[in-house]
């Protein structure tokens, strides 16, 4: 019998499925005897690396589950108070070990065929229908990769949407009571499009700028704050200025939605509806929208249709092609759409249907209203006393 100590099974060997046999007739119908011969005449010498890579042994896949979660191991859980759109919460155990640990979910991130992807398609019509109800608009999309990347998107379909007077704004206004994180963010995506971002208070703003085209809301503000902005947003809309509003899903449940108000896009994370923190994200965003605007919607929209027996089929009603035709004049990737987790906060809703989740966020405002007289009573004053 023969002893054999350095054998392991490798990744590679699962991964590429095929034997030197297979390797050899592969290259001899490409026309090289090596696969050295065959990297040195389609990789340009200048982009190659000349010598091998620095690179321990590789492991084995037991070996390397054991040191991954060695390293995991040294992660340290405390509690968040980071706010800003991130909020902990109880991802229910039927959600959690149906969709979050199957494979059959998690492994899913755009369902380009529709016809092996019909569960997944209703998932994201339901989360379509509850972003809809909860924002107040007549559409939305299947989910952005987070708040601050559709907030971005939404500055960018109302450059496209610039028309009249307006036609050459390159002005966009974002209060500065929105998420740090998402300033920041559309910020840097404003640079590469020459657009001048003006970060201030949205009750002082001028909206008769003749360069604005669009501005940012956030609600409630980053501080808690809660504004009605339907008078903002009318005459926002006198100047032929486009609002966009970004939004607490939760918090939709119980305040006026921003589509009554006017907006014209809303946008959030839906991290809130049963998706761990998972160390700062990201999370599926939702961004909804009029109708009128569908041809300029980032991402992709789920529809129902019916196939050739009369019965309902789910297909991709609109998908931007970004990888495939339009490149550099895509809207966005819907590669990056965080599939898992809006099906997860889908669920989430069709969990605890509305009056559940009515009845969580009239408990998060019991406790902080408790928190707020507590504070008060400790002899601490609280700058925000208006609605919150």
């Amino acid at each position: 019998m023969k002893i054999n100590l350095h054998f392991q099974e490798s990744f590679a060997d699962r991964h590429h499925g095929q034997n030197a046999r297979e390797m050899a007739d592969m290259l001899k119908t490409v026309g090289v005897a090596t696969l050295d011969e065959l990297i040195a005449k389609t990789v340009p010498a200048s982009i190659r690396l000349p010598r091998p890579l620095d690179l321990p042994p590789a492991q084995g896949e037991t070996a390397f589950l054991q040191s991954f979660k060695a390293i995991a191991a040294q992660n340290k859980v405390f509690k968040s108070y980071l706010g800003t759109g991130y909020y902990n919460c109880i991802t229910p155990g039927v959600i959690l070990r149906n969709i979050l640990e199957n494979p059959g979910w998690y492994t899913a991130y755009t369902p380009y065929q529709a016809e092996i992807a019909q569960g997944r398609m209703e998932a994201l019509i339901n989360f379509q229908t509850m972003v809809i109800d909860l924002s107040g608009m007549e559409i939305a999309n299947a989910s952005l990769l987070d708040e601050a990347t559709a907030a971005a998107e939404a500055m960018t379909m109302f450059l496209g949407l610039r028309k009249g007077t307006k036609k050459n704004a390159h002005t966009f206004f974002v209060s500065e009571l929105c998420h740090p994180q998402t300033i920041e963010l559309i910020q840097t995506r404003a640079q590469p499009l020459g657009l001048q971002v003006v970060v201030g208070n949205h009750t002082q703003f001028d909206l008769t700028h003749p360069d604005l085209f669009g501005m940012l809301l956030q609600y409630p503000a980053t501080n808690g704050e809660v504004y009605d902005y339907t008078a903002l947003i009318a005459s926002a809309h006198e100047q032929e200025v486009k609002v966009a509003v970004a939004a607490d899903l939760l918090a939709l449940t119980l305040l006026k939605a921003p589509g009554e108000m006017g907006a014209d896009a809303v946008v959030g994370s839906s991290q809130r509806f049963g998706v761990p923190m998972g160390f700062g994200g990201p999370h599926a965003a939702f961004f909804a929208t009029k109708d009128e605007f569908k041809r300029l919607i980032p991402g992709r929209i789920i529809g129902v249709s019916v196939d050739s027996q009369g019965n309902p089929a789910y297909r991709m009603a609109l998908q931007t092609r970004e990888q495939h035709i339009r490149r550099e004049k895509a809207t966005s990737n819907i590669c990056t759409a965080q599939v898992l987790l809006a099906v997860m906060a889908g669920m989430y809703a069709v969990y605890h249907g509305p009056q559940g989740l009515k009845n969580i966020a009239g408990r998060i405002y019991g406790l902080t209203q408790f928190l707020k007289r507590g504070l008060e009573k400790l002899g601490y004053v609280l700058e925000n006393q208006k609605t919150f």
